[in-house]
């Protein structure tokens, strides 16, 4: 019985090592949870330790405070009128730097109520709104958008971009906790409002100021401080010069969470009004933003490189381009744009239009569109025709011509029969155009064009004389602008100097002598052609009280309209039509253009002497009749000089220079036995004497004799050798003598084949003897 109760009891009951055992074994789900949480209090002091030792090295790599503050984002850059007041700012601008306590206390309390409302508290990354944001994201299942602090703005700001993803994020974070580390919070707080962006370029609350109320940021109210701090969210958005509505409902919500912290009563809340806060106008968006599209370009070429920032001082006048802005926007025909150049006699740009509304169109007709001229490329026509013989008191005939299957036409349908040159220019008679571009060579009308700037394409056909080719608005006003200089170059600028914030001058114009581009006979006789059409012809409408020498333009169906001109010193170009080139009803040169013009005009030289122009001409000796009675000896046997300095025979019997007689081919018996035929305006051909060595025969003086041989300056000049002896002729056209003078050797136009050569016994013209 013992044995058996022993073994019983031996069996039944556990042994001390299995009770224990049994006792010390936990259910697994704790032993997981355990092990979880050791696992995360570990990997959470690794994370502390990783976090600690990243804004430990980042707190001593961060630069120091006045570092900070210096600096800057991109180039700002301040363009100034020629009076030194501030056109535009573009680029960054951070106006004036405010230290804390300059700061209205009224601005930073704004900014911390609907930024980061526990600012104070946390240590530049917000648990509270973190784990809010965690909560939101896991619910919702959506993107973590956890809301930045103002430390970890500041910190993306200077050192980060705006790229959205958890590596930036963690970056920021760990910036913002150097950054508290190393600055208090007075420090952060004033770097953030210094430096932030409010939209418009502004940088910093200031320059905000500054753009937005136009004062600066030590006095804001509290309705602007509302605006302002309510634009760092979404500066274009809500941009006061944007969307006024916009920001005023942005405003109205800063307001209520400044309430809602207890910077202002709700009572105080309700009774701003912030429709009542004043609002500069935002200058950028006007008239002068067409100037500086154009002028600022250039400051690649006139600068070395420089990121810091800068002062462009300019050429352009405020109340003068408000005044041109004006007049074309009151003058502008209905559906059409408009462009106006003025410049001043030395080439500065006075004011700039480049069309009706930058903002509704930043398109500048001005520099950038090419449109037919019209009459007013008569300019080049009648300057050419000058410089070949003609004068303006010169007779011509107003009859009808047929060039080259081309027969133009006068406005009027009308033919005037004899008038002279400057009635002609004066009510812009196209037949008389045409017949002088084809009496000294559309060619030659093409040169002096492009010696007056014309920049664009040019044509060589017979219609060009009426403006077919297409110019820009800046070019010809250029053109009027070296007449209105006596024929000397004119260069536009726009940029005076260039200087640092400082005052160091990077660049500073430079006032070239211009180069003479036609004689100043030439200068004074397209002025005088200028002031009569202003005076009684086209033009009159451009009338401002004082003279005015100026030519209009229209071109077919009455697409575009033109007046050029100028006055005391300042050169001025207007044009209007449309951008897809219809036809404008009612638009003409001599109407709105010409009285945009005066508008325009009688504001920009209401302060300047009136000037008389230079009209009286003073012709070269070889347009001039000789003085005999100061001649000693025979009358017939004389030399004179002739413009370039070469020595020449007069009219006589002498053995040089004989005049022969040219009507039957017998222009000398040497050299030059062979002539050409002289076509004139009127398709009339005309025999002109032979020149030559031994020559005999009756016939006008003979032109002067170059100073060098006729195969030397072939060869000089590259032009076709004239013919000898027996061979063919060419017809010339040049232009009929004027008051019985040949024309100047220099200016006779290049020989036109004709398609039919002649010998030396048929008709015949002037040989090649001189």
């Amino acid at each position: 019985m013992a044995n058996n109760s022993g073994r019983r009891g031996s069996s039944e009951s556990p042994s001390p090592k299995n009770a224990s055992s049994k006792k010390g074994r936990r259910p697994l789900w704790l032993r997981i949870v355990r092990g979880v949480v050791m696992w995360g209090v570990a990997l959470c002091l690794l994370a502390a330790i990783f976090l600690g030792t990243a804004v430990f090295i980042t707190e001593r790599q961060l630069p120091d405070f006045d570092a900070l503050k210096s600096s800057q984002n991109g180039q700002m850059i301040v363009v100034r009128a020629r009076d030194g007041t501030e056109l535009v700012s573009l680029g960054p601008s951070y106006g004036k730097w405010l230290s804390f306590d300059d700061i209205p206390p009224i601005m930073r309390e704004a900014m911390v109520s609907v930024e980061d409302r526990r600012f104070f508290s946390h240590p530049g990354v917000d648990p509270y709104g973190l784990a809010r944001a965690v909560f939101v994201g896991v619910a919702e299942d959506r993107r973590f958008a956890a809301t930045s602090t103002i430390t970890q703005q500041l910190a993306r700001n200077i050192f980060l971009n705006n790229n959205r993803n958890y590596a930036r994020k963690a970056r920021e974070m760990v910036l913002a906790l150097a950054l508290e580390r190393k600055f208090s919070k007075d420090q952060i707080l004033e770097l953030y409002l210094n430096k932030v962006y409010f939209g418009g370029g502004a940088y910093g609350i200031d320059a905000a100021s500054r753009k937005f109320f136009g004062h600066p940021g030590t006095s804001l109210s509290v309705g602007e401080a509302a605006i302002i701090a309510g634009l760092v969210k979404a500066p274009s958005n809500y941009s006061p010069t944007a969307d006024v509505d916009a920001s005023i409902r942005r405003g109205k919500v800063v307001l209520g969470t400044m309430a809602d912290n207890g910077v202002i009563t709700p009572e105080q809340a309700q009774d701003i009004d912030l429709s009542q806060v004043k609002v500069v106008k935002d200058r950028n968006q006007n008239s002068v933003r067409y100037f500086t599209d154009w002028a600022l370009p250039q400051l690649d070429t006139l600068l070395p490189d420089n990121d810091e920032p800068i002062e462009v001082w300019t050429t352009l006048d405020p109340k003068l381009q408000q005044a041109g802005a004006k007049a074309v926007e009151a003058r502008v025909p209905a559906g059409a744009q408009g462009a106006l150049v003025s410049l001043d006699n030395d080439g500065a740009v006075l004011a700039m239009v480049g069309g009706t509304d930058y903002v509704t169109s930043n398109y500048n007709r001005a520099t950038s569109a090419v449109r037919q001229p019209g009459s007013s490329w008569k300019l080049f026509v009648y300057m050419a025709a000058l410089e070949a013989g003609y004068t303006p008191s010169d007779a011509v005939d107003d009859a009808p011509i047929t060039i080259d299957g081309w027969s133009p036409h006068n406005d009027d349908g009308r033919f005037a029969g004899k008038i002279d040159i400057r009635s002609a220019f004066a009510y812009s008679k196209n037949t008389i155009a045409a017949k002088l571009g084809n009496e000294v060579g559309f060619g030659t009308v093409a040169a002096m064009a492009r010696r007056f700037g014309i920049t664009t394409q040019i044509n060589t056909q017979p219609a060009m004389v009426l403006g077919t080719s297409e110019v820009r608005v800046i070019d010809m006003t250029r053109a009027f602008a070296e007449v209105s200089a006596g024929g000397t170059s004119v260069e536009p600028y726009g940029i005076t100097k260039v200087t640092t914030t400082s005052g160091k001058v990077l660049y500073q114009h430079q006032s070239t002598r211009g180069q003479v581009l036609v004689p100043p006979y030439v200068a004074a006789g397209i002025t005088d052609l200028l002031q009569s059409a202003v005076a009684t012809g086209t033009g009159r409408a451009a009338n401002i009280g004082r003279p005015v020498a100026g030519k209009t333009g229209t071109t077919t169906s009455n697409k575009d309209g033109w007046f050029l001109g100028f006055s005391s010193g300042v050169t001025t170009g207007v044009w209007m039509g449309r951008d897809d080139a219809k036809p404008v009803r009612g638009l003409w040169g001599g109407t709105a253009p010409a009285r945009a013009f005066s508008d325009y005009m009688k504001v920009a030289v209401a302060n300047r002497p009136v000037q008389q122009f230079q009209t009286q001409l003073q012709l070269p000796e070889w347009q001039l009749e000789p003085d005999e009675q100061n001649l000693q000896g025979d009358p017939n046997d004389y030399y004179y000089t002739d413009e370039n300095g070469n020595l020449v025979r007069g009219p006589g019997n002498g053995q040089d220079g004989q005049p022969g007689d040219g009507s039957q081919g017998q222009g000398g018996q040497g050299q030059g036995g062979q002539g050409q035929q002289m076509q004139y305006e009127d398709g009339t051909g005309a025999s002109a004497p032979g020149y030559g060595p031994n020559g005999s025969g009756q016939g006008p003086s003979a032109p002067p004799t170059s100073a060098v041989g006729e195969d030397f300056l072939d060869r000089a000049t590259g032009r076709s050798a004239p013919s000898h002896g027996g061979g063919g002729s060419q017809t010339m056209v040049a232009p009929r003598p004027v008051g019985g003078r040949p024309a100047s050797p220099a200016a006779t136009p290049t020989a036109r084949p004709t398609g039919a050569v002649r010998n030396g016994s048929g008709n015949s013209g002037y040989n090649d003897g001189y």
